[in-house]
């Protein structure tokens, strides 16, 4: 029997495509000038109105989901008998890991036969949405739920996530980075590059002057170690500066198919406009 994949929009995949592949996916909220919008739905606030607001002064927070959304969503796959595997967004960057936990333990007091397993991804935006796909490859050919967790859970410390922001002051306002850490680009033209390190946490990695030479440094370094020969490329609001990024990758024999994701509205609040990412997987751990 087939299992259930579910994610969360901070994996910033296609809502089309996640139902062509019966890929559920859990909404975040943003709140923006005082209201709260939803991240998944035909309602759902996008990143370009998310970004021209931040462009303008806006300043968004974000809020995990919470405890009742997981609950309908397990209790559901429970009453239906079908097993579910969550992949869920950084247990470093958010609540709503911990709001999984709680509600899995709510639905097996009812359902003790259920099975729902949950993967603390330790990864965001292209990073959470690779994970995402390939469970859903695997699971197409025919593997188990067990067999995909534990491929998954192989693969998350050789995922490497490389992010270049205009301004750090976006990630310092939503508490991901320090004030220390954020005055690294506070000065002019310079671009900061961050990477996840070891430990899955956000950390700046280097400091170059001007856009032409951060794009570079981060193709560089996303091309160290690569095992697989499928790289992704996200981005906030700069479509060229993706397409320039994937047009270098793809100069390597290492990458054969880079696949483009905007950021999603969530991970935009916190990184800003103008923000391009890379994630590859390696061979050794990070």
């Amino acid at each position: 029997m087939t299992f259930k994949i579910i994610t969360d929009s901070t994996a910033d995949l296609n809502e089309d495509w996640a139902n062509q592949q019966d890929i559920d996916i859990l909404g975040l909220t943003i709140t923006l000038d005082g209201k709260d919008y939803p991240t998944v739905g035909t309602d759902r606030i996008t990143s370009d109105v998310l970004l021209e607001s931040m462009q303008n002064g806006g300043q968004p927070t974000t809020s995990q989901v919470n405890v009742g959304q997981f609950e309908a969503a397990f209790r559901k796959y429970a009453e239906e008998k079908q097993s579910v595997l969550y992949l869920a967004f950084s247990s470093l960057f958010s609540g709503t890991y911990q709001s999984s936990l709680i509600a899995r333990d709510l639905v097996l007091e009812d359902y003790p036969d259920a099975c729902i397993e949950i993967v603390d991804t330790r990864a965001a935006a292209g990073g959470e949405g690779y994970l995402s796909i390939l469970a859903a490859q695997m699971r197409d050919q025919g593997a188990s739920l067990e067999e995909v967790k534990a491929a998954v859970s192989h693969i998350i410390p050789r995922l490497r996530t490389y992010f270049l922001v205009d301004d750090l002051y976006h990630l310092m306002r939503g508490g991901r980075l320090s004030k220390s850490s954020a005055l690294l680009g506070s000065l002019v033209n310079i671009k900061p590059l961050l990477w996840l390190d070891a430990e899955g946490k956000l950390v700046p990695l280097a400091k170059l002057r001007g856009r032409k030479k951060g794009m570079k440094e981060m193709v560089n370094r996303a091309l160290q170690d690569v095992e697989t020969n499928t790289a992704i490329v996200a981005y906030a609001n700069d479509e060229a500066g993706a397409e320039s990024l994937k047009a270098q990758l793809l100069e390597s024999p290492s990458i054969s198919e880079v696949l483009m994701m905007p950021l999603g509205p969530v991970i935009s609040a916190h990184v800003g406009p103008n923000t391009l990412a890379i994630f590859t997987i390696g061979h050794e751990p990070r």
